[in-house]
This record gives structure tokens, C-alpha cells and sequence, in this order.
């Protein structure tokens, strides 16, 4: 059962814990690096300060991702259904989600490794490969997602891709960016791209009307690549998906749209 409780309380005993959501956890991919694996489900910080008195309310969301998990493609679509859903409950409200990088295999090196060698390792066999993808395939039939596993032949390291949506946030505009991590999640799940190679990065980001003189700018930097901005949550993010919601609530997994939208209207009340 997902768990409730402020960034004190995670801080102090990772024990304390209140229920939050019933209906038992959703699938996501987990941390493969040594951070903490703390389920953070109702938090409390002071990044988010309430709606003022008179204004619009407003729900900012944070979404945790990575580019090579499927999971978060899907609860990518599931977010984009839930904010329709919760535009025809509240049309007051303004909206606005904050895609936050967490890389799951920054040890990755940077040419990528074989894609299925590498999870038949991690998953201990290539039938248990075969199970994990049919779950996978089945999840994501109701969001839209036709996954071609068979298609993907490199488990790149995705620093540069998320280095390259954080450039997208500061130098385009919010659907730019949106687009941008739409177009390489089907890039790598859909087509089989190596989202690795900067040549793919350059090809779906000037598709998504990045301007093309700062973006080659951007990818010939090799500062750039070395690292990827962290959101201070993201050290209490076990694994992705995970949203954040006006830095009160939290959930982790591809939860379906009506939950989300559960979620958001708590948010938005206080």
C-alpha cells in the first residue's frame, strides 16, 4: 500500500507512514543505484506556496521520469488524459507540470550497452524477459502505446537525453518541451532509436521546433552531458514514475487517470 508522510518524517524514520491511496501499488522501475529507496507518498516542502486569496487556484505537478522506462511513457499518457479530465471538472484551475530528470542507470557508459543481453542480466532469464514484457505491452495498450521491444537493440545512458529536455525547458517553451520528451520516448520504445546518439537528440528536438542554432550549441558542449540537474525530492524518489503534487502529495507508479485526478483535487484543496 503506498505511503503518507512528510520529507521530516522520511528523514527521521522511514516507518512513519499513513495510508494515502488504497488499491495496492502500481508497477514502476526502480532505482539500480545505491540512493534511498523510500516510498514518499504526502509530503511537505516549501517550494510550493498556497494559492493566494482571490487567485486562481493553481496545481503544479511534478512529473519523475526516465527515458528507457516504459512505465513513465505510460504514465506520461495517463498524466495527459487525467489533465483533460480535470479540465472539464475545474476549468478554474491553472495547471502547469514541471518534468523532473532521474536517471535509474547513470552507470550506463556512454555508447549504451545491448539492450537484451543486458535485462536477460537483470532479469535472470530470457522467459522472465518475455513475462515483463507482456505485462508492459498489455498496460500499455489502453494508453495509445504499441511498445516494439524487438525493435531496440541499445540501453543507452540517457544523460544527454535529459540534459537535452532540461535545455528544451530553458530555451523553448513548455509544449516544446512536452513534445520533445513525447517524440524520444516513441523514438526509443516505438521505433527502436539509440536516444543515446546525438544525431537522433538533434533530429526529434529540431522536429519539435527547438531552434537549431543554440540546440547544435548545445549538444557540441561536452559540459553539458556530464551530469543532469537534480530536483532536491529526487534523493526520496525510489523509482519512477513519481509525481508530486503542489508539494503535497506524491504517488509512485502508472497509476490510472482517475487516480491521478483523485490526487489532484486533494492537491488543489489543501
Amino acid at each position: 500500500m503506498p505511503w503518507g508522510v512528510t520529507f521530516g518524517q522520511v528523514l527521521r524514520d522511514f516507518a512513519s507512514a499513513r495510508p494515502l491511496l488504497t488499491g495496492g501499488r502500481r508497477p514502476c522501475c526502480v532505482n539500480y543505484h545505491n540512493s534511498p529507496q523510500t516510498r514518499v507518498d504526502s509530503v511537505n516542502t516549501s517550494n510550493h506556496s498556497p494559492t493566494s486569496e482571490g487567485a486562481a487556484p493553481s496545481l503544479v505537478i511534478e512529473y519523475f521520469f526516465d527515458f528507457v522506462c516504459p512505465w513513465c511513457l505510460i504514465g506520461k499518457r495517463h498524466l495527459r488524459i487525467a489533465m483533460i479530465l480535470l479540465a472539464d471538472l475545474r476549468p478554474d484551475v491553472q495547471v502547469r507540470v514541471l518534468w523532473r530528470s532521474h536517471q535509474l542507470l547513470p552507470d550506463i557508459p556512454p555508447g549504451g550497452v545491448s539492450y537484451q543481453p543486458f535485462y536477460i542480466a537483470r532479469l535472470g532469464s530470457a522467459e522472465a524477459v518475455v513475462r515483463r514484457r507482456a505485462e508492459v505491452q498489455q498496460a500499455g495498450n489502453p494508453a495509445g502505446i504499441q511498445f516494439a521491444f524487438e525493435r531496440i537493440e541499445v540501453m543507452p545512458n540517457t544523460v544527454a537525453a535529459h540534459n537535452l529536455s532540461t535545455w528544451a525547458a530553458e530555451n523553448g517553451t513548455e509544449a516544446q518541451q512536452s513534445a520533445l520528451i513525447e517524440s524520444l520516448f516513441a523514438a526509443y520504445f516505438m521505433i527502436g532509436e539509440d536516444i543515446g546518439d546525438p544525431s537522433v537528440l538533434q533530429r526529434r528536438a529540431l522536429a519539435c521546433g527547438l531552434e537549431a542554432e543554440g540546440l547544435q550549441k548545445h549538444l557540441a558542449d561536452s559540459d553539458e552531458q556530464n551530469g543532469i540537474m537534480r530536483s532536491p525530492q529526487a534523493d526520496y524518489v525510489s523509482g519512477v514514475p513519481f509525481f508530486v503534487f503542489n508539494g503535497k502529495h506524491a504517488i509512485s507508479g502508472a497509476y490510472p487517470p482517475e487516480t491521478l485526478v483523485q490526487v489532484m483535487l486533494q492537491s488543489i484543496q489543501g
